[in-house]
C-alpha cells in the first residue's frame, strides 16, 4: 500500500486519467474529490465489496444443477423427436 501525504487542494493522480484531490479536512473525516472519465465507475469500498460478493453467490451454480439441465433437455428432445414424423 502506498501512503502519501496531502494537504487540502493537494492532489494524487491514479495512472493517466484519475485525479483524486483532497477538497476538505475536518477532524477525523477527509472529503476527496475524483476526477476521471464518465466511463469510469467510482465506488465506495464497502459497495463495491458487496458488489463483488453478489456477483460471487450470483455465479455459483449448484453442483447437480447442470445434470439436472440435462436430463431435463434429453427427456424434451426424446419426446420431441417421436412428434416428427
Amino acid at each position: 500500500m502506498l501512503i502519501l501525504t496531502r494537504k487540502t487542494g493537494e492532489s494524487i493522480m491514479v495512472g493517466d486519467h484519475v485525479r483524486v484531490v483532497v477538497v476538505e479536512v475536518k477532524g477525523r473525516q477527509v472529503r476527496l474529490g475524483v476526477e476521471a472519465p464518465g466511463d469510469t465507475k467510482i465506488y465506495r469500498g464497502e459497495i463495491f465489496e458487496r458488489i463483488q460478493e453478489e456477483n460471487r453467490r450470483a455465479s455459483q451454480v449448484p453442483a447437480d444443477a447442470l445434470s439436472k439441465v440435462s436430463s431435463l433437455w434429453t427427456r424434451i428432445r426424446s419426446e420431441g423427436a417421436g412428434d416428427a414424423g
